[in-house]
């Protein structure tokens, strides 16, 4: 008897759009907006699947932009790097943008937003999960730590825990590994 999977599968890599070497292998991050991660989650509301995207700094561990809606194509994730972009706070730092393979970081929408703005574009290269993981380690925190892996009755009240769960973690929540300061610190 197989295991019933527990989760849905929410990148899709088999699409006619380039991909791009992993760019972050074993890479040491010692300041923050020199890399940033990203992830697409789902969200269950009643008995539909919406979508949170989450754009993280590597370093401070910041929830720089994020999305959630029913829907998550280019537009959805454009949306999410678009916030994140705006709220840089050192722009003439080299960056690379980290993301798995899927169609929407691929697409010429979205990689064109990331050149534009002088960033280099990384993405894993064998589809594992442990060539992102920190993207990975985010939306398992927010499911598992802030409750929003649960099912909600409406839109409007997973947004509100999604908002609430962000500004919480990105300015009340110490790391270690960033000496006990919160990811704003």
């Amino acid at each position: 008897i197989r295991p019933q999977r527990k989760y849905t599968i929410t990148t899709n890599s088999h699409h006619r759009f380039r991909k791009y070497p992993n760019l972050i292998a074993g890479m040491k991050v010692l300041q923050s907006e020199r890399v940033w991660v990203s992830d697409i989650t789902y969200i269950r509301v009643g008995q539909r699947f919406y979508y949170l995207i989450l754009i993280t700094d590597v370093y401070s561990k910041k929830v720089v932009g994020y999305n959630f809606a029913d829907t998550m194509d280019t537009d959805f994730c454009v949306k999410a790097l678009n916030e994140a972009l705006a709220q840089r706070e050192y722009p003439e730092r080299e960056l690379i943008h980290h993301s798995d393979r899927g169609v929407q970081y691929c697409s010429k929408k979205y990689t064109e937003v990331l050149r534009q703005n002088g960033i280099d574009i990384s993405m894993t290269e064998s589809g594992s999960p442990y060539e992102n993981p920190l993207a990975e380690r985010m939306n398992r925190t927010f499911k598992d730590r802030f409750d929003i892996g649960r099912i909600f009755p409406s839109y409007f009240e997973a947004q509100r825990a999604i908002v609430q769960s962000i500004d919480y973690y990105n300015q009340r929540l110490p790391h270690s590994s960033c000496d006990m300061m919160t990811p704003n610190e």
